[in-house]
């Protein structure tokens, strides 16, 4: 039985999510199926990292076991043949049998794209979030600097988060303006559910003045979801990167690198 790594790229905006549930259209369902009908038998995949509905990932890590021996080419070019457009294949290469999409992962990194105009564009509506109300990057960006660190984020976990301990280490938080567009970069070793999203709603209104800087401590503090700012929407939200070892023979494509092919921004 051989192990195979596969990286994926989609547009979640049509999909419930990644992962499969009854009744509705998934990634992994339609992944799966894919698969199944390169290799003439069914699969199981194991994700880097479970999306939400409408998040999109630029590099989704899956693992799936097979006996059959395909080329990495073929996997590429055979298993996008029977994929919907909006979810590619872009890599693929055997593994050792140890490695696991999820449990060898060393660091997530996600991208949030959000659009601060007057008025939304047609354009964008699917790739990117937006906020009509004027927000100031030096407010967001002094708030980041609180929440960077090793810290409790109760205060920023979905109530039906099934971690079993609320601590993430939150490596890099980094926010830029690019004309119309903020470019929110995260990275840690883990992320609770709707943590980013949960962020991402804290920072927003501290960008726009309704609550100080010093309010991202004071939810830090509390640890009390109830406290702070809503979720925030899921359509400007990107899985962007997963990291690991270097044994584990992936390949590494930049993380600058894979944020500017796909979203067309620079990641500073």
């Amino acid at each position: 039985m051989q192990r195979w790594s596969l990286g994926i790229a989609y547009n979640g905006t049509d999909w419930h999510g990644w992962q499969k549930q009854p009744q509705v259209v998934t990634v992994q369902s339609q992944l799966e199926q894919a698969i199944h009908r390169f290799l003439g038998h069914e699969v199981h995949t194991v994700c880097a990292g479970r999306t939400d509905t409408g998040v999109h990932a630029l590099e989704q890590v899956v693992h799936l076991e097979t006996e059959l021996v395909r080329r990495e080419v073929s996997w590429i070019r055979g298993v996008n043949s029977f994929l919907p457009s909006s979810i590619r294949v872009q890599w693929a290469r055997p593994v050792d049998g140890q490695f696991h999409a999820r449990f060898s992962a060393q660091r997530r990194h996600y991208v949030y794209l959000l659009h601060n105009a007057p008025h939304p564009s047609p354009f964008t509506q699917a790739r990117a979030a937006w906020m009509f109300q004027p927000l100031k990057l030096q407010l967001m960006q002094q708030a980041a600097q609180i929440l960077i660190g090793t810290h409790d984020f109760s205060s920023f976990r979905s109530a039906d988060c099934q971690s079993h301990s609320p601590v993430r280490e939150l490596q890099k938080l980094r926010i830029t303006q690019q004309g119309e567009y903020f470019v929110f970069y995260f990275s840690a070793n883990g992320f609770l559910h709707h943590m980013v999203r949960n962020l991402m709603g804290v920072l927003v209104y501290i960008g726009m003045g309704k609550r100080s800087v010093h309010w991202a401590q004071e939810l830090l503090t509390a640890r009390d979801r109830s406290l702070a700012a809503p979720t925030f929407a899921a359509q400007g939200l990107y899985l962007a990167k997963v990291d690991y070892p270097p044994s584990c023979g992936l390949p590494d494509h930049g993380l600058a690198d894979l944020v500017h092919r796909h979203l067309g921004v620079k990641l500073c």
